[in-house]
């Protein structure tokens, strides 16, 4: 007899009319499935759905969720407006805002039955978002002196350290106080969603994980969001291995049926 794998539902990203085909379709780095598949889970792609019941029932057959990155999530989610020159920086998803409510409905959904969740990069910032918290729209022109966030050239290096907060599950889970992260966003979170506490920021500030306060960490089984992208590093770096493997234990523990 053999135990099945855990099925991990993977939210996508969303391409722009003609830039593959002729409508919109949905788009995935091979990163994230290599990285759940190294850990020893199955990754699933979720359809591009707003609809309630669909996501209802793609959550109850998955193990846990991962929440992906790609474009900024639409403003008006978390703010009154932007002041011109930040709001030209803004890059929504082009799909006219049905990425930033299927993942709306996606955490809800999370939430309500109880699935671990890990969230990456956009899918850190949603995270926030959508337990009430808000987002810094551009680091470089609302945070002068902040690092240099968006190194595109260096997607799946080592580019800054961010520091661990004692005691958090992050900490636990890498083991060292500081951990070496890549960096490709231009947007960042601002106020903290009040059930959630930051497990790690970078030297200017900048969150760089956050995770559920001691008071609701039994909302879910495991939940875990990061602004970098270990997706691209845990292939070479025990640290970032170690958030996929920890997600797979969680997710093997909810559900293990045998085939």
């Amino acid at each position: 007899m053999k135990r099945r794998l855990p099925l991990i539902l993977i939210s996508p990203d969303i391409q722009e009319k003609g830039k593959e085909f002729e409508d919109l379709s949905i788009s995935l780095s091979h990163n994230y499935e290599r990285a759940l598949e190294h850990a020893g889970m199955l990754p699933l792609t979720m359809p591009a759905t707003v609809s309630g019941d669909l996501i209802a029932e793609c959550v109850r057959h998955c193990d846990g969720v991962l929440l992906t990155g790609g474009d900024d999530l639409d403003p008006r989610l978390y703010g009154d407006g932007l002041e011109p020159p930040v709001e030209r920086t803004v890059a929504v998803c082009p799909d006219g805002g049905r990425r930033d409510l299927r993942e709306l409905m996606l955490i809800d959904e999370v939430f309500r039955q109880r699935k671990p969740l890990l969230a990456i990069c956009r899918g850190h910032q949603m995270l926030n978002v959508a337990l009430g918290g808000t987002l810094i729209a551009d680091i470089p022109q609302q945070l002068p002196g902040a690092l240099n966030h968006r190194r595109l050239d260096k997607r799946s290096e080592i580019v800054h350290e961010a520091r661990l907060t004692p005691g958090s599950f992050l900490a636990k889970i890498a083991v060292e106080p500081m951990l070496g992260v890549n960096s490709t966003h231009h947007q960042a979170v601002d106020k903290v969603a009040p059930p959630l506490r930051v497990s790690a920021a970078s030297t200017d500030g900048v969150v760089e994980g956050l995770e559920l306060k001691p008071k609701a960490a039994d909302w879910l089984p495991f939940l875990l969001s990061v602004q970098f992208h270990p997706e691209r590093l845990e292939d070479r770096y025990r640290e970032h291995r170690a958030i996929f493997l920890a997600f797979a234990a969680a997710c093997a523990a909810g559900r293990n049926r045998v085939i």
